[in-house]
């Protein structure tokens, strides 16, 4: 069968220029929107693969209801809503996660520029881990309000709760992170 894979589909759909026009749509938003939509992914799963995967996981969902989504002028935000779900439907699958590193990061001494730089790494590095660590609800909370910079009213549109499920996850987050800071600040 001679032609790309979008003429076969042309000739298989009753040659729609409608569908062609779609597919075009879709891979324009695509392509502008990969990045955003990969760093967002990242900073939900935090690992590059999985990301990458769930973003076109999501694509695919989104894909399937183009003509519907592309008329409401918000695309991305509903394939953010899909990550996230397809986020929660993984942590469901595998409830506990552990990242193990053989030894801890060593802190650097002295007053120079190249421990300034060592200790902010370390704090980044502190600080992912605990994020990490918290539960998945509250880590898409934190994700989307404070990485993607969504107000809470947007997050909560995100993740279809009320706006005061997402106050009360950010206070208990950040709460975690003051308490967790605090142990490890004091057991040096």
């Amino acid at each position: 069968m001679d032609g790309t894979v979008a003429e076969r589909r042309r000739v298989r759909s009753g040659g729609s220029a409608v569908k062609a026009a779609q597919e075009d749509s879709f891979q324009a938003f695509v392509e502008a929107s990969w990045h955003r939509l990969l760093r967002t992914a990242y900073l939900l799963t935090g690992d590059h693969g999985a990301a990458e995967d769930l973003v076109q996981s999501a694509l695919m969902r989104t894909f399937r209801h183009w003509d519907r989504i592309e008329r409401r002028d918000a695309p991305e935000v509903y394939v953010r809503r899909v990550m996230v779900n397809l986020n929660i439907s993984a942590w469901r699958r595998r409830r506990v996660v552990e990242h193990s590193v053989a030894e801890p990061p060593e802190r650097g001494v002295g007053a120079g520029h190249e421990a300034d730089h060592q200790e902010a790494h370390a704090l980044r590095d502190e600080l992912w881990r605990t994020v990490r660590a918290m539960p998945p609800r509250m880590r898409t909370v934190f994700v989307l309000r404070y990485f993607e910079d969504l107000s809470e009213a947007e997050v909560a549109s995100v993740m279809g709760c009320a706006v005061g499920s997402v106050k009360s996850q950010i206070s208990r987050g950040l709460a975690r992170l003051r308490t967790e800071f605090q142990v490890e600040r004091s057991a040096r």
